[in-house]
């Protein structure tokens, strides 16, 4: 048995998950053998999930999205180490109801990738997702060695707003050791930096911000790569339309900018996890996040697991808060069937501060169906 699930946002961690479905297993079949393999698609909870895999936990000051110093990290396992933006720059990471879509920087997302390379990175997932920011990356190529001036020749204002003042950008004091470093940029979002599809369009009012604010930080990203063309050339353009550059408020554009290539989260995830070898010990594999849903469907965790379970004959059930895709299109993503707290508990307030012994319940319900 291998359970394989994402978290309960705002409930439980992958890691929660994982114990909670294995202690409902083992209420009804006291010897059941449970591989857990906590996974993740690269937005927040991604470094978890490579602690619960085997990594090494490490922790380093940097900046908020704000500016603030705060307590981050990366997971390091030899030379390979997992960076998530929201570490350092998710909402996460705002002050409680305050919002910044205008000023919020990615600053100290660089300064993580930085710490990975310290500590002798030679190969860096960087999980994108999560982000409280607008900025296409711009703070964190500053972090990392880039200069970006205005007119009077000062630094624009941080975070995307304060790029529509940007006029020169100099990238040859970028950290040398990119040069030489495999960077992986791992999202679950595909989106170009700008336009109807862009970052600020389709993810800025989550962020906090209005029409007025998207359209300008749409002209302003729209500038910075049209700065940066001057500094790099063409490539500049290439990478705004490239798919993951609108990931994260256009840090995946930053990303890219610093040579990284573009991989799906969730599959980057499952070959740094090893998750082939896990599967090809299971004999069921349950998935699982808080929503099951249409953006499931596109790249979230327990799409990615069916698939991979789906194409060596693995059966694969999934559990969630709550289940808004009927059986047909759960067959389709490889899912047998599933099974939503929300059928043993209505109550969705209930659902969301009970989640951890409904869970129990839940896993009880599977191993009946399936293991008795």
């Amino acid at each position: 048995m291998l359970i394989a699930a994402d978290k309960f946002k705002g409930s439980l961690t992958a890691v929660q998950v994982a114990a909670r479905v294995t202690a409902g297993l083992r209420r009804v079949v006291p010897d059941l053998e449970v591989e857990a393999l906590p996974v993740a698609d690269g937005g927040d909870g991604t470094v978890d999930a490579a602690v619960a895999a085997g990594f090494q936990r490490r922790e380093v000051r940097v900046a908020g999205p704000l500016g603030q110093e705060v307590t981050a990290a990366f997971a390091l396992r030899g030379d390979t180490a997992v960076v998530e933006m929201a570490e350092a720059s998710g909402l996460q990471r705002l002050p409680s109801g305050v919002l910044a879509p205008l000023t919020a920087s990615t600053y100290g997302s660089g300064e993580l990738l930085r710490a990975a390379l310290d500590a002798g990175a030679r190969s860096i997932v960087f999980g994108v997702g999560g982000s409280a920011t607008t900025d296409g990356g711009a703070g964190m190529l500053s972090a990392l060695g880039a200069r970006f001036l205005d007119e009077e020749g000062e630094p624009p204002a941080p975070g995307g707003g304060g790029l529509a003042r940007l006029a020169r950008a100099d990238l040859s004091g970028l950290d040398p050791r990119l040069s030489s470093v495999d960077l992986v940029l791992a999202s679950d979002v595909d989106n170009p930096l700008t336009g109807p599809k862009g970052a600020p369009a389709v993810y800025g009012p989550q962020k906090g911000a209005s029409l007025d604010d998207v359209e300008a930080l749409d002209a302003a990203l729209t500038h910075f790569a049209k700065v940066l063309e001057g500094a790099i050339g063409p490539r500049a353009v290439e990478y705004a339309l490239a798919p993951g550059a609108g990931a994260a408020g256009g840090l995946g554009y930053g990303a890219l900018v610093l040579g990284a290539r573009f991989r799906p989260g969730i599959e980057i995830m499952l070959d740094v996890l090893g998750f082939a070898p896990a599967l090809a010990r299971a004999s069921l594999v349950i998935t699982g996040e808080g929503s099951l849903d249409e953006q499931t469907l596109h790249g979230k965790a327990p799409a990615g697991v069916a698939a991979a379970a789906r194409a060596v004959g693995k059966e694969v059930v999934a559990v969630c808060g709550r289940l808004a895709l009927p059986p047909e299109a759960l067959g389709r993503a490889g899912i047998r069937r599933a099974y939503p707290l929300t059928d043993t508990e209505p109550d969705i307030a209930k659902c969301l501060t009970d989640a951890g012994p409904i869970l129990e319940r839940v896993a009880e319900r599977i191993a009946r169906d399936f293991l008795v």
